[in-house]
């Protein structure tokens, strides 16, 4: 199953109700028990998917609309995992995926399978060159601490495809886990011209996000639930409150892969 997602131009976004916003930057429904999904968003041409595996094994198919014989035939991928234990093949490698470990798959690898029983979010990017096939740990990557419980957002920020990690073309990822009692991500807010981010929010169980998107000047609002994925353009701000702590992944793609690439925006100055 695959589903696109456009989003729009910044002057547009204020004359958008709510159904329109979350047509065009909310993916919801992606985990399906069973089975392969994909959504393409048209931001960097990024391919966000999600694998649920229940003992047998999935082929991750090129989705019709990138016209390629295989899946990384032109494409980076990121498996990141969720939940329970995948098992993925990819051309004839054999690697053992656990919750908050990440899988990057170069282009070039023509037969990716997931197996076992798990939770996969799937993040593709165009790519120009190959690289290297590399699975990082949870415990094994850079993690920065950051924030204070008295400012509500103490939390954890694990960098696994960088400039300084694993090697890509343009993909950059991470997951950010908050502490019990801090709700806030992203605050101070930035945004970042040259690169298209996702966030997937984990872990909010039956609780509500709320999701500040748009220009500084000129903010709105999404309210997400469990395991909803927000496109964020390059020139819109990506930050959040929840009702309890949560994990998000972080996934961008665009000009190049320095994390620190990024417009801070004083709080300030956000309407």
């Amino acid at each position: 199953m695959t589903t696109r997602i456009w989003s729009t131009h910044p002057d547009d976004v204020g004359h958008l109700d709510t159904t329109t916003l979350r047509d065009r930057f909310v993916v919801s429904g992606l985990f399906v028990p069973g089975e392969l999904t994909w959504t393409y968003a048209h931001d960097d041409r990024m391919l966000l998917g999600a694998v649920v595996a229940q003992g047998t094994s999935i082929a991750l198919a090129a989705p019709e609309e990138i016209r390629a014989a295989y899946l990384l035939e032109r494409r980076e991928l990121a498996v990141v995992g969720l939940d329970g234990s995948l098992e993925v093949t990819a051309d004839g490698a054999v690697y053992a995926v656990g919750p908050h470990d990440v899988l990057y798959l170069p282009m070039g690898t023509e037969d990716v399978t997931v197996a076992g029983t798990g939770v996969g979010y799937l993040v593709s990017a165009p790519a120009h060159r190959r690289t290297t096939a590399t699975l990082a740990s949870r415990d094994d990557v850079e993690a920065l601490v950051l924030g204070s419980a008295e400012g509500s957002n103490h939390r954890t920020i694990r960098k696994y495809v960088h400039a300084d990690g694993i090697e890509s073309n343009q993909l950059v990822l991470g997951i950010t886990t908050l502490e019990p009692g801090s709700v806030w991500n992203t605050m101070p807010p930035h945004v970042h011209p040259r690169r298209t981010e996702v966030y997937l929010y984990d872990g909010l169980g039956d609780g509500v996000l709320v999701h500040l998107m748009g220009r500084p000047e000129a903010t709105r609002h999404l309210l997400l639930r469990d395991r909803d994925v927000v496109v964020s353009p390059p020139w819109s701000i990506h930050c959040a409150s929840g009702t309890g702590a949560y994990s998000f992944v972080w996934a961008m793609a665009g000009e190049n892969v320095d994390y620190t690439d990024v417009e801070g925006v004083d709080p300030g100055n956000l309407r």
